[in-house]
């Protein structure tokens, strides 16, 4: 003959049917939410170049502002107090070119694929 297995009074404690119940809607939701922090990371590291190169654009248009006729040879002519311009950590920012052919390229280290985003001297920004 068989036991019934039941609770006596004050006993305290989850089945292995009610763990295992558990433990199986905590996978379902971490195999949700893994690949979907991905993206999220992605997301930011694409967004981190884009800012840099919005940020690099806007502070060549300074730098070009006070000296119409230079060109700029590197990040370094307006990476600095008067220009603004301070790059993010892990992004990749250049910038070369005059007034008229200024191109701004800006990429995340960390972004897979890696995304390139580029300003021309009109301020357009690609992709």
């Amino acid at each position: 003959m068989m036991k019934v297995f039941r609770k006596k009074r004050g006993q305290k404690g989850f089945t292995l049917i009610e763990l295992m119940i558990v433990i199986a809607i905590i996978g379902i939701l971490a195999a949700i939410a893994i690949p979907q922090f991905s993206a999220f990371r992605q997301r930011g590291y694409n967004t981190a170049a884009k800012t840099d190169v919005k940020n690099a654009y806007t502070s060549s248009q300074a730098y070009f502002s006070d000296y119409p006729s230079d060109t700029i040879a590197s990040i370094a002519n307006i990476q600095n107090a008067t220009y603004g311009f301070n790059p993010t950590a892990n992004v990749t920012t250049t910038a070369a070119g005059t007034i008229s052919t200024l191109t701004v390229t800006s990429t995340h280290t960390a972004s897979a694929p890696a995304v390139v985003y580029t300003a021309t001297a009109a301020g357009v920004i690609t992709p």
